[in-house]
């Protein structure tokens, strides 16, 4: 594809970044934060009590996930909604949930019948 870098040939510090990005949805809670905002903005609140978590802790896990352009802020009136940044992280997601799914599916094929 032209204009896009071969994923071998990324520098060291887009290698770290990527790693720093994938560490941080590997935890369960930051993960369904972004999962939580994936189709629209949610406010914390909202966001925190839909995945089961305090509003403060819903907070701490938004810091991290901004500070890595994994998701964006905007405020609108007393509220700020949190959002997947771009495309790329709403694409790349939605094949991963499409790729467990179809994981999924081949087991429950692939089970054995009782009897």
């Amino acid at each position: 594809m032209p204009g896009r870098a071969s994923p071998l040939r990324i520098g060291d510090d887009e290698v770290v970044e990527l790693a720093g990005m994938f560490w941080l949805m590997s935890d369960p809670t930051r993960l369904r934060i972004i999962l939580a905002c994936l189709d629209e903005p949610a406010p914390v609140g909202e966001m925190a009590e839909r995945i089961g978590i305090s509003a403060s802790l819903a907070s701490h896990h938004l810091r991290l996930l901004r500070a890595a352009r994994l998701l964006q802020a905007e405020r609108r009136g007393r509220q700020v909604l949190y959002a997947v940044t771009d495309g790329h992280i709403r694409s790349m997601l939605a094949d991963m949930v499409d790729h467990v799914a179809e994981g999924e599916a081949e087991s429950d094929s692939a089970a054995p019948l009782s009897s």
